[in-house]
């Protein structure tokens, strides 16, 4: 158990706060590059945006950035932490046995994040790129073709996934300092301005983000929401985060990201005050205040910067991605799949088939949109989602696990309020290109729900079997001389929980399948809350030949079989729980564990099943993705084992079928 602490909870130090910086802040540090320049263009461009509708949008954006980031997430969501870990799955494994349907609001939540996970390497990088324009030099090159952008975008983008295969934990090491430098640029830039306009901090009153939502000012009306909340669109991150670099480390860091953050939109707001008469800027194609403010002798570094600071956000978001998709196949919310551990560092997984489809997304999205402006339109929409999720979720966590009614109902109220007109303002988006991030959400949800109901039919039809009765048969069926042995270790993957019993398919496979075998395994994979777990209990039902395996492994554990079983062999043989298996032949020479064979049992749909038209297509659709998905012995780390693909019918409930007639 000490182990355990240690390995979950991550002490404050300054070297943990800089990590933090680098890891979780990528996100929402880049924010700035587009944020108020989507205002002002929704605003009919800068010689259009008023002075009123300057310091409104600015009090939105640093009250959206207080009342999001800070109270929900900083100072309530990282306090419901399932172990010294948060996010959204995590969360819902605190809250799931308040009730079943807690899954939907968590899948919906999951989907939603990975989609967003899928935008932002398109939008961040695409905005960082175009601010090249802003450089003379570098203009007279590119000029307005849209084209070099792209190519440009791709090629950056499509670096970012070559090098997930190799692990990025040489490059994490400079995140940090990468990061740090970028914001301290963010808050002198920003200070430069103010300093020539002091009159911008009156921003900071909420009166003006109120006035600004009915002023007749304001072009967008409440649709100036969709924008502003793309300030903060990070924000999860926070608390997703939560378990790489510790909760006290980012209480110490949030404050200084959130000054140089602030800072910054009040220094482009001074600016936008400075210049609303220059005509050049107002003929300027999809102006960027961001890099306009910038002096020209520096104006290269900071877009040199903001480029390095787009990728190390969506490098941040793609692991995120991966440990998601991870998450949410131990909670058997999606297939499993083959997952690689390219280095040492906690936490770090690659997955190949999840980093090939964001990839190719991406890679889609940057060719259908060509313009960061373009993107905007989608960017923002399906995080919304996943933070009304997380709101509900919450909701109940404070509800029914801590029993604080008044605070969860004022929580409830208040930041579903907030979020729900959040979302309605950015479905205006929704024909300027937000019905991509929906739709990409709804086929990530859509999977989950298939993979869900998909899996609960199975369930349904599983009938388990007492392993006692059925010693004696496979006692005789080791000894029997007339079936040649089959391998030293036979060993099945189960999912009942129950040591005593079995899944009679199982069972049909060894017996009616005669299987001879010097030893019989039956194990039983529990993920527990807790992320790192690793335990394991043992039952022989008095014999020294039939084992049933639980293991307990934590929802963030790589489940591994093959490792975990040959460890258990040896200290079975050794407690004398299991005979020596010393093998006649081998090229490792002696030694006391013999030869393993793994039999993996797969369902099949039968035209005979009494099953609803929905129920049919649900598990025809899981059987679908699955075969998409690769075959599980990847998941289990059974690749290069010697491995036995067994199928069965899945009997539901037969038809009454009518009986021959002998003629």
């Amino acid at each position: 158990m000490k182990e355990a602490l240690r390995e979950t909870e991550i002490p404050f130090s300054a070297g943990a706060v800089l990590i933090s910086v680098g890891v979780v802040y990528g996100d929402i540090g880049t924010s700035p590059m587009y944020v108020m320049k989507s205002i002002i263009a929704g605003n009919g461009g800068i010689a259009q945006t008023g002075e009123n509708v300057i310091y409104g949008a600015l009090s939105l954006v640093i009250w959206t950035i207080i009342l999001l980031t800070t109270v929900k997430y900083v100072l309530i969501a990282m306090r419901a932490d399932n172990h010294n870990e948060g996010g959204i799955f995590a969360l819902f494994s605190l809250v799931k046995k308040c009730g079943k349907w807690l899954v939907f609001p968590a899948m919906i939540g999951g989907a939603a994040l990975l989609a967003d996970g899928i935008l932002t390497p398109a939008v961040t990088v695409t905005t960082a790129i175009e601010g090249l324009r802003s450089i003379p030099g570098v203009y007279t090159v590119l000029g307005n073709d849209q084209d070099k952008i792209v190519v440009i975008t791709l090629v950056i983008i499509s670096g970012l996934f070559l090098v997930q295969k190799a692990g990025t934990s040489s490059i994490g090491k400079a995140f940090g300092p990468v990061m740090t430098l970028w914001f301290l640029f963010l808050a002198a830039a920003g200070c430069f301005h103010i300093l020539g306009n002091p009159g911008i901090i009156q921003a900071l009153n909420p009166l003006w983000a109120i006035r600004i939502l009915i002023s007749p000012d304001n072009r967008m009306g409440f649709m100036i929401l969709g924008s502003v909340f793309l300030a903060t669109t990070g924000a999860e991150a926070l608390y997703s985060d939560m378990g790489h670099v510790g909760r006290q480390n980012i209480y110490a860091s949030w404050p200084f990201v959130k000054i140089c953050l602030i800072l910054n939109y009040l220094g482009q707001g001074a600016w936008l005050l400075s210049n609303r008469s220059s005509k050049s800027l107002a003929d300027m194609p999809d102006m960027n205040p961001f890099f306009e403010m910038l002096p020209e002798e520096i104006r290269p570094a900071g877009v040199v910067l903001g480029t390095i600071a787009a990728i190390i956000a969506s490098q941040a978001l793609v692991t995120g991605s991966f440990t998601l998709v991870s998450e949410a196949s131990r909670l058997d919310l999606m297939p499993h799949m083959q997952i690689v551990y390219p280095s040492m560092i906690k936490g770090q997984i690659f997955i190949p088939l999840v980093n090939l489809v964001l990839w190719i997304s991406c890679s889609l999205l940057v060719l259908y949109f060509r313009t960061s402006a373009h993107m905007e339109a989608a960017y923002g929409l399906a995080i919304t989602l996943t933070m009304l999720m997380t709101t509900l979720l919450l909701f109940i966590y404070l509800n029914k696990i801590r029993r604080k009614y008044w605070l969860s109902w004022l929580f409830l109220v208040f930041f579903g309020g907030l979020e729900g007109t959040f979302f309605l303002s950015s479905l205006s988006k929704f024909q300027r290109g937000g019905y991509v991030a929906l739709f990409i959400a709804a086929v990530l949800f859509g999977i989950m729900v298939v993979w869900y109901r998909g899996t609960a039919i199975e369930n349904s039809q599983a009938v388990y079997l007492k392993v006692r009765d059925f010693v004696g048969q496979m006692g005789r069926l080791k000894e029997d001389t007339s079936i040649p042995v089959q391998t030293d270790n036979l060993v099945y993957i189960t999912k009942e929980t129950r040591v005593e019993e079995l899944d009679r398919d199982i069972l049909y496979s060894v017996l009616d399948r005669p299987k001879r075998a010097r030893a019989y395994w039956f194990i039983n994979i529990q993920v527990t809350d807790q992320p790192y777990t690793r335990e394991y209990t043992v039952e022989n039902f008095g014999t020294d030949y039939i084992f049933k395996i639980q293991l307990r492994l934590g929802f963030k554990v790589d489940q591994r079989i093959n490792v975990y079983l040959r460890q258990i062999v040896e200290e079975l043989i050794d407690s004398d729980e299991l005979p020596s298996q010393e093998p006649k032949y081998s090229i490792y020479g002696s030694g006391e564990v013999g030869s393993f064979q793994f039999c993996l049992i797969r369902k099949l749909l039968i035209p005979e099943s009494d099953i609803t038209p929905a129920g049919r297509a649900a598990v025809s659709l899981k059987y679908a993705i699955r075969r998409v998905a690769g075959s599980s012995a990847r998941w289990y780390g059974l690749e290069n084992s010697a491995l036995i693909l067994e199928y069965v019918p899945l009997f539901i409930k037969m038809k009454n079928l009518r009986p021959l007639r002998r003629v």
